[in-house]
């Protein structure tokens, strides 16, 4: 074998090595991958609703909806009810009197309502003429809640934001509201209280 052949086949010998190891690689990269075993789920459903928290109030016969609002619905759930008058609406006390009217409060929702409360708006008293007494600071308003009492003898004038046991999704309360015409004192012979009426909105508030 002759120098040059033998310097040749030195030079073409990594050359080969190299080609075939790049044929390989190439091969291997077209070839399917090797097959394994595999296992999955797919959750196909997954929702969350929110609840709804809607109060219901029934008293005198009448029933009032904190979705009876603008759009009926939820989305304000606040409405003004003028159906249930919580005083009684007497329309001629006389000192020594008194009138209950008993309302149901409900949780018609679906979500516990985690507070319960009562915020009473200003007490005005009108009619009677000039210098008329004020029936806010003379009458006496009693509250109970599942006969327990709330609220004992406090006049309208001086009601406060006062909280109630909680209600629990479709559970309901029973609310006892009394006012007094107190004999003592001096309406009993003063007729500055003739002819006055007191008015008072009461807001009852769900929280969750």
């Amino acid at each position: 074998m002759s120098e040059i052949t033998s310097k040749k086949r030195k030079l073409s010998l990594p050359l080969i090595i190299a080609g075939g190891v790049s044929s390989l690689v190439l091969a291997l990269g077209m070839s399917p991958t090797f097959s394994a075993f595999t296992a999955s789920i797919t959750n196909s459903i997954n929702t969350a609703n929110a609840g709804t928290l809607i109060m219901s109030e029934t008293g005198n016969g009448k029933t009032c909806l904190s979705t009876d609002g603008t759009g009926n619905s939820v989305a304000l759930n606040t409405a003004s009810c003028a159906t249930i008058n919580k005083y009684g609406g007497l329309s001629s006390m006389k000192p020594g009197d008194s009138i209950t009217t008993t309302i149901v409060i409900a949780n018609t929702g679906t979500v516990d309502a985690a507070t319960f409360g009562l915020t009473p708006a200003t007490c005005v008293s009108t009619g009677g003429g000039t210098g008329a007494g004020d029936l806010c600071k003379q009458l006496e308003v009693t509250m109970t809640q599942d006969g327990t009492a709330v609220i004992s003898n406090v006049a309208p004038k001086d009601l406060v934001a006062t909280g109630f046991t909680t209600v629990k999704a479709g559970k309901n309360t029973s609310i006892d509201i009394t006012v007094s015409f107190p004999l003592t004192g001096s309406n009993v012979t003063d007729n500055t209280f003739q002819g006055t009426q007191a008015s008072q909105p009461l807001t009852w508030t769900f929280q969750s």
